[in-house]
């Protein structure tokens, strides 16, 4: 099934922007309330106020005698001070309600209190930093809160719930609780007003709604449903349906990402489109009249509401997507973009906190794109002959990917060059997929084998999906760097306004197509024989994996040594992808540090793994148990080090120079026991020490030849950290020194000093937070320094 663009009336004058002006002006003015203050809010309608009265004044006096155009303009002119005075006033009333000095105070104070709350959204994951318990971001409304032994506070506000108590997870949207902890202030930029740091679990009075609760059945038994099927489409499949994410693997979430299909892996409009959609279909097929097919598209979409459960991410989904699917179906365009603008006002009055979503933007954007781009798109390639079915699926991607490009932009810092093909190429398994994967959780509760035949149906479309974005992920150049922020997304925002603007002349027309088509057949080509990353030559990369490490030493094409692999699976899983490494002949472990082994799963992700080399020292056992675990799932061999091991494969060859004593008593022993290795890849000699700090580093010293320690490229140890003996450093007297760290750290990572001594030697520095992937590479005869994305560094 396809989504049908309207036609296109040449009687239709140009899309009416009349109420579109008041649309955006009450967006913007309560943006710039969430981030300025109730009172700037406040001053904002004011000023509104001021110029909706001078214009309807002036339009009063002209009406009659101006020609329409200065009418209709002077309509849009009196809608963007209605607008302003809307959102502002809005925003500036919810604001100061947010503000309330008894809150703010006990927020202050961080005080520890008892709160009654009603939980808004689900519960999120966010990352955890290594060695630290996973933390869940709960939606809640206040209903009040007291301090021990202190006054009641009750306010209609919204409170940011820190959780680290595995019981937070199972709640639902409108469950009713009791929990204890500390405030803290909010970041700002929202309508949440104090943060509670829960302190243990909550205590639940009563239970969700019936709707609540029927979502949670349904949504549970897609995941049974899908519970059977291969790990990459059982993961894809309940987010494409339901936006739930829980199982969807992290390199196929990479590779959406890249591809620009993040968006199918959310409820947005066009899930509802196209599950109302498919329910219009059926109507009309069996001859339904306008208002039965009208019911019946309303109780579908409550119907989806419900399964995907009635959050506010949720029921602005529903509005664009009944927005855009009315449209499509009545074919009346200009009718749609009032009724869009007019449904963007009420959310925004509704709910200023829209104002500065993400998703409610690429929402709104995208559903703008098909009003406004895609019919006239798709009538200029019928004009020139494209087949009807074809111009309106090339007109649907790449408008909406034209209109959300701007935010992706500003939020990615990157530009999709493959993200419109991708989401052409995607566009055939969507509806298919999402159609049985909602028959999925509709059987599940009565029918369990008829959800799970269901399910395997809708993973064949999900298959072609996970197809699309890894290879789309894998294309050389598919994704370019761009200024982020919002600048970025202001840069691109007018740049494509223009680009807009000037196709329409002929001329323009034909210079954009043939430097486009010049840029493709020149570049692409020139990407695909002389491969950007990996650079020729590399004889490792330190891969950006956070704070953490992970090495690369190539062996052969496809196969490589990995030492360490970072705090999670996802990044080394990644940057082992970008090298093209499908074998791993070796994995070496320098300690069980959780930044070194977190990722150890994505080391052994789609690969083989022969051997796992680790150190003596088996703290910590967390640590360890991760690497045996993966180890033997993978049927890789374990193996001891001890100084003295050599290895040998391909051109590369390692051998263990630490520790070599057992240390103990030191400020950090796993650190001090870390292996380090000495690598010598295609004549080059490399020291890769771990997280070795002083008393390992001088223990080296004392027990091996300085000319052992020596190396033309230096991994330095532990992210950079001060704890390094300068008499190890003028040992190893290194040409290239990369440093592995993550950005914006906590533990002062890299030291300013050691990177200024490493200069100072002669050394040339690389860091992963600030440079991304980092490789030293073999050129005429010398060394060279390449950075991912960057053109080669000059020789040091």
């Amino acid at each position: 099934m396809s989504t049908r663009i309207a036609e296109a009336s040449p009687s239709d004058g140009g899309p009416d922007l009349r109420l579109a002006g008041s649309a955006v002006a009450a967006w913007l003015t309560a943006l710039a309330g969430l981030h300025l203050g109730a009172g700037a809010a406040l001053l904002l309608a004011a000023l509104g106020a001021v110029f909706s009265t001078i214009g309807a004044l002036h339009l009063l006096q002209v009406l009659g005698r101006p020609t329409p155009r200065v009418r209709r303009y002077g309509w849009i002119a009196v809608a963007v001070g209605l607008g302003v005075v809307c959102g502002g006033a809005a925003t500036g009333a919810r604001l100061a309600v947010r503000d309330a000095d008894t809150l703010r105070a006990l927020a202050e104070q961080r005080a520890s209190v008892t709160a009654d709350l009603v939980v808004r959204d689900d519960p999120r994951p966010i990352r955890a930093a290594p060695g630290r318990p996973a933390t869940l971001l709960v939606a809640t409304d206040l209903v009040r809160l007291a301090e021990r032994d202190g006054p009641r506070v009750a306010a209609p506000v919204r409170v940011l719930v820190l959780a680290t108590d595995p019981a937070w997870r199972g709640l639902l949207p409108g469950q009713r609780l009791s929990a204890q902890g500390r405030l803290d202030v909010p970041r700002g930029g929202d309508l949440t007003a104090v943060v509670l740091g829960a302190t243990g679990p909550p205590v639940r009075h009563g239970s969700p709604s019936w709707a609540q609760r029927a979502a949670g059945s349904l949504r549970a038994g897609l995941q049974r449903a899908c519970a059977p099927l291969p790990d990459e489409q059982g993961g894809l499949l309940p987010g494409l349906v339901v936006g739930d994410t829980s199982r969807l693997l992290p390199t196929v979430e990479e590779d959406f990402r890249a591809t620009g299909m993040t968006h199918l892996n959310a409820v947005s409009g066009s899930n509802v489109a196209i599950v109302v959609g498919a329910v219009l279909l059926v109507a009309r097929w069996c001859r339904a009249g306008p208002w039965l097919a009208a019911g019946l598209c309303g109780v579908a979409l409550v119907g989806f509401v419900i399964l995907v459960r009635p959050s506010p991410s949720v029921v602005r989904a529903a509005t664009m997507g009944a927005i855009g699917l009315a449209a499509l179906a009545a074919g009346r365009p200009r009718a749609a973009l009032p009724a869009l603008a007019a449904a963007v006002t009420v959310l925004i009055l509704v709910d200023p906190a829209l104002a500065g979503d993400a998703g409610f933007a690429l929402s709104v954007l995208a559903t703008g794109g098909l009003l406004l781009l895609a019919p006239r798109w798709r009538d200029g390639l019928r004009r020139r002959g494209v087949p009807a079915g074809l111009a309106e699926a090339l007109a649907v991607p790449a408008a909406a990917q034209l209109a959300c490009a701007p935010v992706v932009a500003g939020i990615s810092g990157t530009v999709s060059v493959v993200a419109v093909p991708a989401n052409l190429l995607a566009v055939p398994a969507i509806a298919p997929a999402t159609v049985l994967g909602v028959l999925a959780a509709l059987l599940s509760p009565i029918w369990p084998a008829g959800a799970e035949f269901a399910a395997w149906l809708a993973s064949w479309p999900a298959w072609w999906l996970v197809l699309v974005a890894r290879y789309g992920a894998r294309l050389p150049a598919g994704t370019l760097p761009w200024p982020g922020g919002v600048w970025g997304a202001l840069l691109l925002a007018a740049s494509t306004v223009a680009l807009l603007v000037a196709v329409r002349r002929p001329v323009v027309r034909r210079l954009v197509a043939v430097v486009g088509v010049a840029a493709v057949l020149g570049a692409v080509p020139v990407r695909l024989v002389a491969r950007g990353w990996p650079p020729s030559g590399w004889i490792v990369v330190a891969c950006a994996v956070g704070q953490g490490d992970a090495v690369v030493l190539p062996v052969a094409s496809g196969r490589a040594v990995v030492v360490d692999a970072g705090p999670e699976p996802a990044a080394v899983d990644a940057c082992l992808r970008r090298l093209g490494v499908r074998e791993v002949p070796l994995f070496v472990v320098s300690h069980f540090h959780v930044d070194h082994v977190g990722g150890v799963a994505g080391v052994f992700r789609g690969r083989r793994v022969a051997a796992v080399l680790t150190p003596a020292l088996t703290e910590p056992e967390t640590g360890q148990a991760l690497v045996r675990e993966a180890a033997d799932g993978g049927g890789a061999r374990l193996l001891t080090a001890t100084a003295g091991t050599t290895y040998r494969a391909g051109g590369a060859e390692l051998v263990v120079l630490g520790p070599p004593y057992p240390l103990r008593g030191t400020r950090s022993d796993p650190n001090n026991n870390s292996l380090v290795l000495r690598a010598t890849v295609r004549g080059v000699r490399l020291l890769l020490p771990g997280d070795a700090e002083t008393e390992e580093q001088r223990a080296l010293l004392d027990r091996v030849p300085h000319d052992v320690l020596r190396a033309d490229v230096l991994k330095v140890a532990h992210h950079g950290s001060a704890y390094q003996d300068p008499e190890f450093l003028d040992a190893v007297r290194p040409a290239v020194a990369l440093v592995p760290v993550g950005a914006g750290n906590d533990y002062g990572h890299p030291s300013p000093g050691l990177l200024a001594r490493l200069a100072r030697n002669g050394a040339r520095v690389l860091r992963t937070d600030v440079d991304g992937d980092v490789a030293a590479v073999r050129r005429d005869g010398g060394l060279a320094v390449v950075a991912r994305g960057s053109p080669p560094g000059r020789p040091p």
